[in-house]
């Protein structure tokens, strides 16, 4: 069956198939196979982007816009200031106007109903490059990483994510990995666990995939046999409980001993980035200095180590972004479709 994703934004992965998903990583493969070898081609020529993203954010839209660049279009990126809540001009202007002089919109901030307003209005694609609810191109760049690290189908995969079970991107992966028929494991303090009903849709969506959900609190349940172990950043800048949110989630860091709990040799370590793992940003020094912890989420043994894909990840947004704007605005969709990695 053809798949078209023409013109279609990409807001959350809940309203995208498995098969969809699966276009996006395929054209992925492929347009970062062609630029390794030199022979890319263009499919985005004479399309205009803009990048829009609140203070602080920008550093998601770097790939972006080289992947922009490399297909031949052209971006502007544009910075609001953080929480600026239409201070200047309504989102529901600023759409209408943006919608009428570009080909798509990527907004990266934190208000996820700031994007869906974007994308009720622009008629033009929109894309959530990260919010307060999910982080979908970073989850498809992590499935992309997945498909490249081992040599079985994602729906083989057993993935585990260790820390805060309702952050974007684990909520991202979880709903993703589910329509993928993955094994996908939260492992947190069920504190940090996502709500019931969160749990109750993908749980369904995962088993009628051939799949499965499970939400734990004990590592090393949930780690054994997980071919990924992945975490996630427990503070952002503005973080407020610094000092409970380390204590509740310090039984969840990733050591050393965590990827020998997995029981296999071959596990990968996955970080969405920015990770603390030493003392060499702000933040991880605060932390060394106020809670005498000289890494938080992830260990620099574990982060450094050969197991760690995290540079991977990093690039795949790059590839997985490009893969978004070709199927979604790009002149000659069925080259996209019909080539082969």
């Amino acid at each position: 069956m053809s798949i078209s994703l023409r013109g279609r934004s990409v807001l959350t992965l809940d309203e995208f198939t498995s098969g969809e998903i699966g276009f996006l990583l395929h054209i992925a493969a492929r347009v970062k196979a062609e630029k390794r070898r030199g022979n890319e081609i263009p499919l985005l020529s004479g399309k205009n982007i803009a990048l829009l993203c609140e203070e602080g954010s920008m550093n998601a839209l770097f790939g972006s816009a080289v992947a922009a660049f490399d297909q031949g279009a052209r971006v502007v990126g544009l910075t609001l200031p953080a929480g600026h809540g239409g201070q200047c001009a309504s989102l529901k202007d600023m759409a209408r106007v943006l919608g009428r002089i570009y080909n798509a919109v990527e907004y990266c901030g934190r208000s996820q109903s700031a994007v869906e307003e974007l994308a009720a209005y622009a008629r033009v694609p929109v894309y959530n490059g990260s919010s307060e609810e999910c982080h979908p191109i970073q989850a498809l760049a992590d499935f992309l990483t997945m498909q490249e690290a081992v040599d079985k189908p994602l729906q083989e995969v057993t993935l585990a994510f260790l820390g805060d079970g309702r952050s974007p991107i684990a909520r991202s992966l979880a709903t993703g990995a589910a329509k993928l028929g993955m094994d996908f494991r939260t492992v947190s303090p069920p504190i940090f666990w996502p709500a019931p009903s969160f749990i109750d849709d993908v749980t369904s969506e995962a088993h009628e995939n051939d799949g499965s959900f499970t939400v734990l609190e004990h590592v090393g349940a949930g780690v054994l046999g997980a071919d990924f172990v992945y975490t996630a950043a427990w503070l952002g800048e503005q973080e407020a409980g610094w000092a409970e949110r380390i204590r509740l989630l310090a039984p969840f860091g990733v050591r050393a001993n965590v990827m020998e709990a997995t029981g296999n040799p071959g596990c990968k370590f996955m970080h969405c980035l920015p990770a603390f793992h030493n003392s060499g940003s702000k933040a991880g020094a605060r932390v060394a200095k106020q809670f005498g912890l000289d890494c938080m989420e992830v260990s620099d043994t574990v982060f450094e180590s050969k197991a760690s894909v995290v540079f991977d990840q990093a690039e795949n947004r790059m590839h997985t972004i490009k893969a978004i704007f070709i199927a979604t605005i790009g002149d000659r969709e069925t080259d996209a479709r019909d080539r082969d990695p």
